[in-house]
């Protein structure tokens, strides 16, 4: 009964409405991958290239890796008008908004099959407006809570931004998407960006309804102090930094950013080539729609919420360890799939424990760089050590189709291999909570 009391009480922190912007922002987020990932992905493989190919454009998501760089200046420069309007955090969401519906219009003229260079760089203008309103939206999910609050709302946003970035990535972006290209609908891909185009519109009406984050009442003045390159580069860059690595500690700061980079390898590798791997198994782009992002996005969305509950209760950092290990186990299941062919049940069975799975520890990884970032450098140190999970996420994942290729296009040792590449992420979370506990018990015994 306690136990029942406790999920009840600890599911009522979801009644405040400001979960509801987070969730929005959380969509915005998932919703370009689509955009440069998984639709494009199909129209690339209709279009006849090969899968080496369609891995390379991961090359674009790059930009998720680098975001950092620039990272500085959405945490601190003022947008004309719009700072006063909507306030340095939403002002920045909009513009990258507005940024992504160009390129998406863009891309609704061109063809792969006559200029897949031009496809490229309207793809890769995607994912830099995508990269660069993350780190608007994380600093807001961070910051519309106060320092009080943090604790017991962190985890929460955590899930409610990864149900939103599954509704946009998922359930909803993502499952219309391929049903308009799909087999019943049968539009053709570009007209398919079209429909997208309205929808981004649609989003970009809505920031206005969404409230401020709570350190923007004051804003800041830093960038009109800045006098030099070197100046702005020793402010907005290196301090920054040096903050993360002086209150970490430089073995605790690099076991972080090393975890980071190495956790979501396997899964991304996976979920680069899974469009490909589906098609080539025997799935119809409808099946692929309603399997795989319908049932597979909502089912990530709901998980997320246990997945708070659970990093709540037991910590964030046993969180990690047992999402991660699970989902690099669930991988195994894709290359029971790749042996037994295409049967609907055992999609939907090896869907909804990988999307359980990665439900979870995608929960507890927004919770574990929430923990560690600054709310002095907010933007800036999250865009850092988000950019580092995304490297594995994007730029390393390129290489997805080269390896099915090199393997001879044995999709089932792929998956044994993307399994494989947790442990040595796992083994620097025990490192990490090694050195918390015996920081803790430094502190421990300094108290009197």
């Amino acid at each position: 009964m306690e136990k029942v009391e406790s999920l009840t009480s600890s599911l009522s922190q979801l009644k405040d409405r400001r979960f509801l912007s987070i969730f929005l922002f959380g969509f915005c987020s998932g919703f370009p991958w689509v955009l440069h990932g998984s639709v494009l992905t199909l129209w690339l493989q209709q279009s006849g290239m090969s899968r080496s190919t369609i891995g390379y454009f991961a090359v674009v998501g790059t930009a998720y890796a680098l975001n950092w760089i620039w990272a500085p200046f959405v945490d601190k420069l003022r947008i004309p008008f719009l700072f006063k309007l909507l306030g340095q955090r939403r002002s920045w969401i909009l513009l990258c908004q507005g940024g992504i519906a160009v390129f998406v219009f863009a891309l609704s003229t061109a063809d792969p099959t006559e200029n897949l260079l031009l496809v490229s760089l309207f793809a890769l203008g995607i994912a830099v407006f995508s990269a660069t309103l993350d780190v608007s939206v994380d600093a807001y999910r961070i910051s519309i809570f106060s320092a009080a609050e943090a604790d017991a709302k962190i985890p929460y946003a955590a899930a409610v931004s990864t149900a939103g970035y599954y509704a946009g990535f998922g359930f909803l972006g993502g499952a219309m998407a391929l049903a308009l290209g799909g087999e019943t609908i049968g539009l053709a891909w570009s007209q398919v960006y079209l429909c997208l185009l309205v929808v981004y519109l649609v989003l970009m009406a809505l920031v206005f309804l969404t409230p401020t984050a709570v350190e923007e009442e004051a804003g800041s003045d830093a960038l009109q102090q800045v006098r030099s390159i070197g100046q702005w580069f020793m402010v907005f860059v290196i301090e920054p930094f040096r903050e993360f690595f002086n209150r970490c500690g430089f073995k605790l700061a690099f076991s972080i950013l090393a975890f980071l980079i190495l956790f979501r390898l396997g899964e991304a590798m996976l979920g680069r080539m899974s469009m490909v791997f589906y098609v080539e198994l025997g799935f119809s782009v409808d099946q692929i729609s309603v399997y795989q992002k319908f049932f597979g996005g909502i089912m990530t969305a709901l998980f997320s919420l246990l997945g708070a509950v659970v990093n709540t209760r037991f910590g964030v950092i046993k969180g990690l360890f047992i999402g991660g290990s699970a989902m690099a186990l669930a991988n195994l299941l894709f290359a029971v799939m790749a042996v037994v062919g295409p049967n609907v049940n055992l999609l939907m069975v090896t869907l909804l424990i990988d999307n359980f799975c990665t439900a979870f520890a995608t929960v507890a990884t927004i919770s574990f760089i929430s923990y560690f970032t600054s709310r002095t450098y907010t933007g800036t140190q999250y865009a850092l050590m988000a950019s580092i999970s995304n490297l594995g996420k994007t730029s390393l994942a390129a290489g997805s189709g080269a390896l099915v290729d090199f393997l001879g296009g044995n999709w089932s040792l792929f998956f044994i291999l993307t399994t494989l590449m947790v442990i040595p992420s796992l083994c620097f979370l025990v490192w990490i909570a090694k050195l918390l506990e015996q920081d803790s018990m430094q502190r421990s015994s300094k108290q009197p």
